[in-house]
């Protein structure tokens, strides 16, 4: 069997990384998310369960987990596939695919829309949060999802000969628990083994990155390797970010485009704008932290999408890259986030 090291792994096969691109690192082009269904507030339950129209996508936008088809990404396949056509013509190249067991992830799609495309997609191996694991999964032992993790990477997903290239995202819900810790300690194994890149979704809670960085460390894991998802809904204290940035681990603000009042999943949660979200990456740079900064938009679900009146994939190329040259990030630091450091983390070592 060939060795990765050197490479980055696509849908489509091992790839120089050097034809990686401008690359988002946290998106869902295939996905559902309906375990995730947050039931509407009293007198709203109608809204819930009819199409998307314009008379309620502000109500949408603002509740995007309680309407039950605004979770079914997985039903717009040809939707994204144009909106794939309109980030390449963007300027993009790559796009890591973080659906992962338990949400839907579909291998065979990603692989036609890599093929339609022309827009190379990397998929993530291992599994989501407890919630939805399968009593089979949460039975495991770490020895055994760490064999299916790596499988996953060296073989195929899901009955297939197809790929993946990254781990993760892998899930962590707040507190941890015993299935999600075992998950980590397989992570963590099949990155030792591999070489391969790492990519978290943290729990909502700012002591949550620090307890599973150390969780990956004590299990052999590589912290350089591995990014820290969502990281503009989880610390928002500049110290306690400013000590977490010292664990070396890339610093990932993915929810570019999310702009909304209430956050459903905690809402005691101010989510930021997007100029705040460059405001802090800029803070990240000037303290020496721009070799560790990705950016992406985690599309997740309908609403996002253009089709739907949504941003897209292409909001970062085209709206967010003019915005941090105005507020005085230099192309160079740019093209690190988005071309240097992305290539850096999705090569296997």
């Amino acid at each position: 069997m060939p060795s990765l090291g050197g490479k980055a792994q696509t849908v489509l096969g091992p790839v120089d990384p050097d034809c990686l691109g401008y690359t988002l690192t946290h998106e869902h082009l295939t996905m559902n998310y309906s375990s995730c269904f947050c039931p509407p507030s009293p007198g709203q339950e109608p809204l819930s369960d009819g199409p998307i129209e314009m008379k309620n996508l502000f109500w949408i936008k603002q509740n995007p987990y309680s309407h039950k088809e605004n979770l079914l990404l997985y039903q717009e396949t040809d939707a994204v596939k144009e909106e794939l056509l309109h980030f390449k013509a963007a300027g993009g190249g790559t796009i890591v695919e973080n659906t992962t067991t338990g949400i839907g992830r579909d291998i065979n799609t990603l692989k036609k829309l890599a093929e339609e495309s022309g827009v190379h997609i990397i998929a993530g191996a291992g599994f989501y949060v407890d919630s939805t694991h399968s009593s089979r999964t949460q039975a495991m032992t770490v020895e055994q999802l760490t064999g299916i993790i790596v499988d996953e990477i060296l073989n195929g997903a899901d009955g297939t000969n197809i790929k993946c290239g990254v781990v993760g995202e892998i899930g962590c819900s707040w507190p941890l628990t015993q299935s999600e810790h075992r998950v980590l300690q397989a992570t963590a194994q099949a990155q030792s083994q591999l070489g391969c890149p790492v990519i978290i979704h943290p729990g909502r809670n700012s002591d949550a990155p620090f307890q599973i960085i150390r969780i990956l460390q004590e299990a052999g894991a590589d912290a350089s390797k591995t990014v820290m998802s969502h990281l503009d809904r989880t610390i928002f204290d500049t110290k306690k970010l400013l000590e977490f940035a010292k664990l070396g681990c890339y610093l990932e603000y993915d929810l570019f485009g999310t702009e909304f009042l209430h956050y459903q999943f905690h809402p005691d949660i101010d989510m930021p704008c997007d100029n705040e979200r460059i405001a802090r990456i800029c803070m990240l740079i000037d303290e020496g932290y721009e070799d560790r900064i990705l950016i992406a938009h985690d599309v997740h679900t309908k609403n996002r999408l253009m089709k739907y009146g949504g941003h897209g994939y292409s909001h970062i190329l085209k709206n967010i890259v003019p915005k941090m040259l105005i507020r005085g990030i230099s192309q160079d630091k740019i093209d690190k986030i988005l071309l240097a450091n992305p290539k850096r983390w999705l090569t296997f070592k």
